[in-house]
This record gives C-alpha cells, sequence and structure tokens, in this order.
C-alpha cells in the first residue's frame, strides 16, 4: 500500500486585495491603471507608474465632464417638475435636490439659487425656440414672415412646458436672485426669436419704427393665443388656435404689403451698381 507523500501541495495564496477603484486586468491587458503611491498612474499589471501624460488627463477630464453633466441634467430636470407642480415662487432648492436625489449642499455646486436653475432651464427652451424659428425661416425665405411667425407660435403650442417657463419671461416677472445681466440675456434670445420676423417686415417695405410695432403686436397676439389655449379658455370661442393666429399672420401681410410696393418703385428707379 502506498505511503501518502508528504509533499502535499502547498494551499494557494489568496490574491492581494486590489487597490479601491481598480480592476483586473483581463489577459495580455496593457494601458495605465490605479495610481501609484507616487500618484502618477500604474499599468495593467501595477509594473511601476506610468507619466501623467496629457492624454490621461484628457479622458480623465472628460469623464468628470460627463459625471458632472449628468448630475447637471439630472437637477435640471427635477427643477423643471417642481416648477411645473409648484411653480417658481412654491419651488425650493430643497425640493429640486429632493427629486434629483441629492443634498442641496449638493445643488450649490452647480447653482446658487432656484431663480439660477429656473434661468438654466429658461435658457436652454430659448435656445430651442431660436432654433426651430431660424430653421422654419430659412427653409422659407421668401416666406419668412409667416413661417417664422408659424414655428415661433407652434413651439409653445407643442411644448406646454416650455410655455410654463416662458410666461414667467412674458410677464416681465424678475424673480428675486435673478441678477439684471442674466434678465436681459434671456430677453435678450426672446428677442432673436422675433427677430426674422422684424427682418422679413422690414424687407417688405415697413420702416424701423412700424417695423418694430407690427412685431410687438404679432407676440401680443401670439402670447393670448397661446395663453387662451393653454388654460382652454379658447373652448370658449370655438376656434382653432393655430387657425385663428395664422389669420392674424395673413390679416398682417395684407396690411402691410401696401408698403412694399412705394420701395419696389424707388428700388426700380435706382441705377444698377
Amino acid at each position: 500500500m502506498a505511503k501518502p507523500s508528504r509533499a502535499a501541495a502547498a494551499p494557494a495564496r489568496p490574491a492581494p486585495p486590489r487597490a479601491p477603484g481598480t480592476r483586473d486586468a483581463g489577459p495580455g491587458a496593457t494601458g495605465t491603471q490605479a495610481a501609484g503611491p507616487s500618484g502618477k498612474a500604474r499599468d495593467a499589471r501595477g509594473r511601476g507608474d506610468v507619466p501623467d501624460t496629457p492624454g490621461l488627463r484628457n479622458a480623465r477630464d472628460a469623464r468628470q465632464r460627463a459625471v458632472a453633466d449628468a448630475r447637471r441634467a439630472l437637477v435640471l430636470e427635477a427643477a423643471r417638475a417642481s416648477f411645473l407642480e409648484l411653480g417658481l415662487e412654491g419651488a425650493s432648492l430643497r425640493e429640486i435636490a429632493r427629486r434629483a436625489g441629492y443634498t442641496p449642499g449638493a445643488i450649490y455646486s452647480y447653482f446658487a439659487s432656484k431663480e439660477e436653475v429656473y434661468a438654466a432651464l429658461l435658457g436652454e427652451s430659448l435656445e430651442r425656440l431660436n432654433a426651430a424659428v431660424r430653421s422654419a425661416a430659412a427653409h422659407a425665405p421668401d416666406d419668412a414672415l409667416r413661417e417664422g411667425a408659424r414655428a415661433f407660435f407652434l413651439f409653445y403650442r407643442d411644448h406646454p412646458r416650455d410655455l410654463d417657463l416662458g410666461f414667467y419671461l412674458f410677464r416681465g416677472l424678475q424673480p428675486r436672485g435673478l441678477t439684471p445681466a442674466l434678465d436681459e440675456a434671456l430677453n435678450a434670445r426672446l428677442r432673436d426669436a422675433l427677430e426674422p420676423t422684424q427682418r422679413a417686415l422690414l424687407a417688405l417695405g415697413l420702416e424701423a419704427a412700424a417695423a418694430q410695432a407690427e412685431t410687438t403686436a404679432l407676440f401680443a397676439q401670439a402670447v393670448g393665443v397661446l395663453l387662451l389655449t393653454h388654460t382652454g379658455r379658447i373652448r370658449m370661442f370655438r376656434q382653432d388656435p393655430l387657425a385663428l393666429f395664422e389669420h392674424y399672420v395673413e390679416t398682417l401681410m395684407a396690411r402691410v404689403a401696401p408698403a412694399s410696393r412705394p420701395r419696389a418703385r424707388r428700388a426700380a428707379k435706382e441705377p444698377l451698381a
């Protein structure tokens, strides 16, 4: 009977614990992993320090920006829901933080006040409004007045949450904590969305002051019909909101058309350059 061998296999040693945040490197893995004691990156097999190159720093910065942008987007989405449900006056940074899953202190790394959160939301909304109006006017340069005005109206008709945000600006409300510079910047982007309409009126022959007045009147008409639509009051009058607004635009175009004829006649008499 064979004697048991005294040279029994030694038990395998457990693998040393990995540094926090590192991962096992697969077979043949290369590249960098966790930082070594010197603060420099170590390669995938932990063999010495690797210089912290610009490429590594850029990749690390890109990851940090992506995380920060994702967190900021969560905060803005929570704020949008808070403003919609509670209004600007009723919402608070604490409530926004609760909905986003953060502490109020974490919100302050992105926004100093709820008014700044509101400004960020409204600013993003106005950028999308401007893009829609510019696109409509560019696709129909010979009909920029009609198409630009229609795009403005449809944007707010089809995005009622943006309309809720916009009404604070339309009403001229300057929330406490919203700086004059930020308030003016938001108003400027709203004016930019109306600029294609004003340019089209100038092209039809109106003088600058008249074009400004007609643009203001068109804006007032759009906001009025949108408000009736948003509150459901439009049903009292049995009117289709878009048809009602487009009727106003057609009336405006018919009213200003005669102004374009004298300018056209003047242009025809001018010698070619």
